[in-house]
């Protein structure tokens, strides 16, 4: 497909106008419809840095083709201009195919597509478990961290962090966790410090153990798919708060726990998000689980701002109110 004169690269690496081969995942194809009832195709095609979505109208030379051979989830070659319009980034499709073995040699590797943290998941993993260790006193609650990161090692590695909003991608959910964690070990020295007489006093230990397991309910409520994560039956049907007050009684059954340090981790886990319609059926209500929720909070809102300041392309100084925070941002005159 590949002429002498082109040459395969990232979908995240296009410029506008460009034109030139590349390897992508169709992330998504939505069957809508106009205001006038016609049909359409929305497609969004992605690499691991960026993706694009636009629309396959109906009397489009690709229309009868999406509608009868595209397909979410699978990967394709491409030949296609990329372009910038009010709407958002576009692809301007002259070839398409599905990939095959051979276009190995060119540089096609599924792991790719995949968006990942920027920052190393081992050194992420060792620096978390390295915080339970030095800062959860309470032997019995440690023991039950640790067999709890231990046991799940492998999928707490790569899980994203969410299926849209904030961190939605390879080692995002153990970068959050981490950045929480490091968040409330600076909240709860610094409070502890400023109230020594607090009655009770705030558990430091405590507040580090909410935070590593504040959102270990999503090892059951989110997977990776082909297109993406994705939200599995029991994620839905349950969610992640209730799941994780699950996992943390399952692991605790037969361990010797504190039965009062047991429940105020799980009252923890219940109520980082606060308000129900968030999905916490309780608010928090010790000073543990109040330090848990904000730097939660925090950390998921300003990960959503740096990503509707890096990706928003509306000229002037404010953003569109296109992003997960709903608002516009300034990003100011130059």
């Amino acid at each position: 497909m590949a002429s002498k004169t082109s040459s395969v690269v990232a979908l995240s690496d296009m410029t506008v106008g460009q034109e030139a081969d590349l390897f992508v995942l169709m992330s998504g194809k939505d069957e809508l419809k106009t205001r006038d009832g016609k049909p359409y195709f929305r497609v969004s095609f992605r690499d691991a840095g960026r993706e694009v979505s636009f629309p396959i109208w109906g009397d489009s030379a690709w229309a009868e083709d999406c509608k009868r051979h595209w397909t979410a989830g699978a990967y394709y070659k491409l030949r296609a201009t990329y372009r910038e319009t009010s709407y958002g980034p576009q692809l301007e499709i002259r070839k398409i195919r599905e990939t095959v073995d051979a276009d190995a040699a060119d540089g096609f590797d599924p792991s790719l597509f995949l968006p990942q943290s920027r920052f190393d998941p081992q050194a992420m993993w060792d620096e978390l478990v390295a915080t339970a260790r030095e800062r959860i006193t309470d032997a019995g609650l440690l023991d039950l961290v640790i067999s709890i990161l231990d046991a799940n090692r492998a999928q707490l590695i790569s899980l994203p962090a969410a299926t849209r909003n904030h961190h939605t991608y390879l080692a995002g959910y153990l970068e959050h966790v981490l950045s929480v964690t490091r968040t409330c070990a600076y909240l709860a020295d610094k409070y502890d410090d400023y109230y020594p007489d607090m009655q009770p006093r705030l558990d430091r230990g405590l507040a580090i153990a909410g935070a590593i397991l504040h959102d270990i309910g999503k090892l059951r409520e989110i997977e990776w798919q082909a297109e993406g994560a994705a939200y599995t039956a029991s994620g839905r049907l349950v969610g992640h708060i209730l799941q994780g007050r699950d996992i943390v009684r399952e692991a605790a059954a037969g361990r010797e726990i504190d039965p009062d340090l047991l429940l105020r981790l799980e009252h923890i886990i219940i109520s980082h998000q606060r308000l129900p319609e968030w999905g916490s059926p309780k608010p928090p209500m010790t000073p543990e689980a109040l330090l848990v929720h904000y730097a939660d909070d925090i950390d998921a809102k300003y990960h959503m701002m740096y990503t509707a300041l890096r990706d928003d392309r509306t000229p002037g100084p404010m953003t569109s109110r296109q992003n997960q925070l709903h608002q516009q941002l300034y990003r100011g005159p130059g």
